[in-house]
């Protein structure tokens, strides 16, 4: 009887369930079920992003009708790149500093000496360098600066970099070799070059640090009373090679450039099949790339003396064949402009043909150098390995409380005062992330389901600035279409959000799970962080293409529901920082923000470190520095509290 009894209560309580107009209860499992299907498939979507940063990517430079118009024209691309782009954020002082160069030993070698120095980059921050001086100098000699590439601790030590400076300086020309940010005794914990994001972040511009590190050593040889100011010459191998062709684009005081698979095209390395020539973040420095490509940076060397080297069959990146189109025929025209095409050469290395700078461009190496500097040509090496040296003998020494990019970040983020805020602030926004509005250009139905009570769509966003955005429409069945709306993100993906969904759906609400441009199942197995670079290289950022798309798809949502606001419940990160820009650009859009797994400053992500790879979009130049999350989300209004990550903010 008892039993019986307790049947007719669960029917009876069905009933009046149902008479009220309750809906029916969904689980988490089902609901992950729904979720997990990739409503856009990871080429699709990498493509379409890759054809955005073509899009945007500067065309070649036109030649001009005479010599004298590219000169001023390229003086112009010039001080915008170094003004504008380099040096943004940067305090004047430091940039205008002089050389701080100290001496700490001296090696002897066969025919040259290695003087130990020691140098300021920045305050707080040192690097080494070895000069080699040959031995018997008579009047003033030609130098050459050697930089290096993603060569590890070795640093300066690797055997191949020895072999060029010991036979430069064996054939009387000095050459000062610089350690590099993040390698040789610059390595170490915080010195990944991923980390120079963070400097983004906190208002100086990253590419800045990096050309301030090698220009400290141009002016450094410059100002040597032995050093012919007129034979001054530059070269490395990969992001060395990016390296050499930076300064010398941009400082007409190298008069000898030899760049040796280092850099190509923009357009070139978003063409190839996986991520092996995008490079690191300053490779693609925020706003470098905006207007300006690589081949801008190639004829900016017209007149002077440049051999482009590069490798058959590289093995890392910028493989020859692809290169030469558009850096060395693309840019011949404007050497001859001065009736100087054969100051640009082009070699092709075979042997090995991977990437090096091994014997044969060694060879065309100090073949270019010598004809340019009126010496004796260099022919063999005999007798330079066995003045190679240890890492311990080379060895100069750094603080042990040396700063690194991380450190550095973190250092200025701690020295940021924000002005009160002001009505202006909604537009600083907005420009600082790069916010520009866009429409849906198609809406792609491309599942439905009915199934256990719940109904679902799953939905393709197609903007009109040719980015997608994918999401699945949920609700109960017998729920109400005009039920209010939620909008879920999550740092993870939408198939991450079950809990979440099932929560409002069971509310008798409606709710779009959704996965911004860069975020979710479409990235599946690849990380975008390289493809995100890129957008802020060419003067966009990631950040402002996926609140843009949010925006737009909540004022979607509203009018579908014929409501005057959405809810958006964000979880993570980048979700909060997408959610709360949102808000704060249309606040009347917008009737709460939930935040999940979330910070409550910025700062935590340079205290713990948060990295580029794990979240690239909220590395946005100037964002720390302008505004923190307390500051977003005044403007953003209504932002309900959540389950903060424990946060070192101050």
């Amino acid at each position: 009887m008892r039993f019986r009894a307790i049947q007719l209560l669960g029917v009876l309580l069905v009933l009046i369930l149902a008479a009220s107009g309750a809906v029916a209860q969904s689980d988490a499992h089902q609901i992950q079920e729904i979720l997990k299907e990739v409503v856009q498939s990871p080429p699709v979507a990498d493509f379409q992003v890759r054809q955005y940063i073509v899009d945007h990517t500067a065309p070649p430079p036109v030649v001009p009708r005479d010599a004298t118009a590219w000169t001023a024209e390229a003086e112009r691309i010039r001080q915008h790149l170094l003004n504008d782009v380099v040096y943004h954020g940067w305090p004047k002082a430091w940039v205008d500093a002089p050389p701080k160069f100290e001496e700490v030993g001296v090696l002897q070698g066969t025919g040259y000496r290695i003087h130990k120095l020691r140098y300021e980059v920045v305050p707080g921050l040192q690097s080494a360098a070895l000069l080699y001086e040959p031995q018997a100098l008579s009047g003033k000699a030609p130098a050459v600066l050697n930089v290096y590439g993603h060569v590890g601790k070795e640093g300066k030590a690797v055997e191949f970099e020895q072999k060029r400076d010991i036979t430069l300086a064996q054939h009387g020309i000095i050459t000062l070799r610089l350690d590099w940010l993040g390698f040789g005794e610059l390595s170490g914990e915080g010195g990944d070059h991923f980390f120079s994001a963070h400097l983004d972040l906190v208002g100086v511009n990253e590419v800045g640090l990096f050309y301030l590190e090698m220009r400290r050593g141009l002016d450094y040889l410059y100002n040597l009373s032995s050093v012919d100011r007129n034979r001054l010459g530059m070269t490395g191998l990969s992001g060395g090679g990016w390296q050499t062709i930076l300064l010398s684009s941009l400082d007409q005081r190298i008069k000898v450039s030899i760049p040796v698979a280092g850099f190509s095209s923009l357009r070139s390395r978003v063409e190839v099949k996986d991520y092996g020539d995008m490079g690191d973040p300053e490779q693609s420095a925020t706003d470098f790339l905006k207007g300006v490509d690589f081949t801008h940076l190639t004829a900016l060397m017209a007149p002077r003396p440049t051999l482009l080297s590069y490798n058959a069959e590289d093995d890392c990146c910028f493989r020859a064949p692809i290169v030469k189109p558009l850096i060395f025929d693309g840019t011949l025209p404007f050497f001859k402009l001065y009736g100087k095409q054969d100051a640009l050469q082009w070699h092709e290395n075979r042997d090995p043909g991977t990437h090096n700078y091994q014997l044969d461009n060694r060879l065309a190496s100090y073949r270019f150098f010598t004809q340019q500097f009126g010496l004796p040509l260099i022919t063999n090496e005999d007798g330079v390995a066995s003045e190679v040296k240890s890492y311990d003998e080379l060895a100069v020494g750094l603080p042990k409380d040396n700063l690194t990019l991380l450190s550095l970040a973190q250092k200025l983020g701690g020295d940021i005062q924000r002005p009160a805020p002001t009505a202006s602030d909604r537009a600083k926004l907005q420009e600082a992330v790069r916010y520009a509005p866009v429409e849906i250009k198609q809406l792609w139905t491309v599942g439905i389901t009915k199934n256990h009570g719940v109904a679902s769509e799953s939905l393709l966003f197609e903007m009109s600035n040719g980015l997608t955005a994918n999401g699945i429409w949920l609700r109960a069945i017998d729920a109400r279409e005009d039920a209010p709306v939620t909008i879920v993100l999550n740092d993870r993906g939408k198939d991450s959000s079950a809990d979440a969904v099932s929560e409002v759906v069971n509310r008798g609400e409606q709710v779009l799970s959704l996965d911004p441009t860069l975020i979710g199942s479409s990235w599946k197995d690849q990380n975008p962080y390289m493809l995100a670079e890129m957008i802020d290289g060419v003067g966009e950022r990631p950040i402002g293409l996926q609140t843009a798309q949010l925006v737009r798809i909540a004022h979607w949502a509203a009018q579908r529901t014929a409501l005057p606001q959405v809810r958006v419940e964000a979880d993570g990160i980048r979700s909060q920082l997408d959610a709360l820009i949102a808000a704060a650009i249309e606040p009347q859009l917008f009737s709460k923000v939930a935040v999940h797994h979330g910070v409550k400053s910025l700062r935590y992500v340079l205290d713990h470190p948060v990295t580029f790879y794990d979240a690239p979009e909220i590395f946005c130049l100037d964002l720390y520095k302008e505004f923190d999350l307390d500051r977003i989300s005044a403007l953003a209004g209504s932002v309900e509290q959540g389950d903060y990550l424990e946060s070192a903010a101050k």
